[in-house]
């Protein structure tokens, strides 16, 4: 079927016509770089973010997209000394941080930004400026609820740089997204899978997968960074039989805070020698086709395949050849939707060497957020390295002006070329003894010591 016919196809079955005829007004159409933009990290539309420590200082990821003059919104503060570090030894320009309150959701931004003065400032900064650009974490309906909002008090053009939310969860929703590319690449191109919203459905597919996979899942539809994902073995799980594993479904159920209409997917687990991700900008109309901006292996840990890392890929070139005319076809269709901004989609090289999708993700995540980052420091060219999360015990109570003192030369400075790590997401760092790291050398090797050895050296943890 062709990109045409799929559109169509998907326009007419989930009505789009109508139920984007509402975003409309605040869709994004380009600027040239004068407007300012105000950057946040809602991250109200994942769940599961609970279990994720130091979660809401996630939020101040969104200073590094910021440019001269643009303004970030967070409900937490930064750590002392972090918007220094970006503006004078990363060179990332100077950002106004607009710190609000959301009462009790700590994460709910967007929302926060619609009352009092929050939103009586953003007006005024559009009214001056003769329009604003908001660019999200994802383009769920709240941030394009508070565009409207600053329009209407400001009169002028607000635009999202987000899809909006009805191609945002074609996207994010990975029952949606198993239709996708079902309809754009034929079968054959995801696990196998069974999709119910009946306890009693998805406990018979666990078990019809599990004769054929020798392990299966479990999967909210959902959620990010495999925080809604439960993986079974097939051989205890068959020794269970119905009764036991729809137990374990119903408990699965419950704890992820099931509303008991919503469909899960039943999943087989597959065995894969790599979980690489394709990193794809996706313009507006005017601005031409998708752009693919890398190809990475992710570093995955534990059974679930918890997201802690990405470097750029090292896989053969044929492997790299499927994935990206794989996810460009996709990416095309989306594009076609009315998609606009970051998307990227994460896949499994399989023992066989066929190459097949695991999820997409509609928004700024864990690999672009780096990676964007590494293209403004080095405009010239991309160098090795790998981006990463770091917890240790021993860190923990550290502030981030120690953290830099004790990592000293080694630390990357922008005006003087020197040192090979770069710190973000710093914010969980005095409670948790936990921020992000990229590590910079000369080849993947020289990588691989960086953060293997010299970080940890560095930090005193030898």
């Amino acid at each position: 079927m062709s990109v045409h016919q799929v559109v169509e196809d998907l326009r007419q079955r989930l009505d789009l016509g109508r139920r984007l005829a509402a975003f409309e007004p605040n869709r994004y159409g380009g600027h040239d770089g004068t407007t300012p933009t105000l950057h946040l990290d809602d991250f109200t539309g994942i769940p599961f973010l609970d279990g994720i420590a130091g979660v809401e200082h996630y939020q101040h990821r969104a200073r590094l997209r910021a440019d001269h003059a643009d303004f970030v919104a967070a409900s937490t503060s930064a750590s002392p000394g972090y918007e220094r570090y970006c503006r004078e030894v990363l060179g990332l320009g100077t950002a106004e941080l607009l710190e609000v309150d959301p009462g009790r959701d700590r994460l709910a931004v967007a929302r926060a930004c619609m009352t009092g003065a929050y939103r009586s400032r953003l007006a005024a900064v559009a009214a001056a400026s003769g329009g604003l650009v908001i660019e999200p974490f994802m383009g769920i309906e709240v941030v394009w609820e508070l565009a409207a909002a600053i329009a209407a008090d400001s009169g002028t053009e607000v635009q999202v740089l987000a899809p909006p939310p009805p191609v945002t969860w074609i996207a994010n929703d990975k029952a949606t997204f198993e239709d996708l590319v079902t309809a754009v690449l034929g079968p054959g191109f995801l696990p196998a899978s069974r999709r119910s919203a009946s306890a009693e459905d998805l406990a018979r597919g666990l078990l019809e997968l599990a004769e054929a996979s020798p392990a299966v899942a479990l999967k909210r539809l959902r959620c990010a960074s495999a925080m809604g994902n439960e993986v079974f073995e097939a051989t205890a799980l068959r020794r269970r039989g119905f009764a036991g594993v729809l137990d374990i479904v119903r408990g699965f159920l419950e704890r992820t805070g099931w509303d008991g209409s919503e469909e899960a997917l039943a999943v087989a687990w597959e065995e894969s020698s790599s979980s690489p991700s394709t990193q794809w900008w996706l313009p507006p109309p005017s601005g031409g086709g998708p752009r693919l901006d890398g190809v990475y292996e992710q570093i995955l840990a534990g059974e679930e395949g918890v997201f802690v890392g990405s470097r750029p890929s090292g896989l053969a070139p044929d492997v790299e050849r499927a994935i990206v005319s794989q996810s460009g076809r996709v990416a095309a269709v989306l594009h076609r939707l009315g998609y606009v901004g970051r998307c990227s989609f994460d896949h499994l090289v399989l023992p066989s060497g066929q190459v097949v999708f695991t999820e997409c993700n509609g928004r700024w995540g864990g690999t672009s957020t780096p990676m964007n980052l590494v293209d403004r420091l080095y405009p010239e060219g991309r160098p090795p390295y790998q981006a990463q999360g770091f917890v240790h015990a021993g860190l923990t109570g550290l502030t981030f002006e120690e953290l830099r003192v004790r990592l000293g030369s080694s630390l990357q400075d922008r005006g003087v070329d020197a040192g090979r790590f770069v710190l973000y997401n710093v914010g969980p760092l005095t409670e948790f003894g936990k921020f992000d790291v990229i590590a910079i050398g000369s080849d993947r090797e020289h990588v691989d010591q960086l953060m293997a050895e010299e970080l940890a050296g560095r930090l005193g943890l030898l």
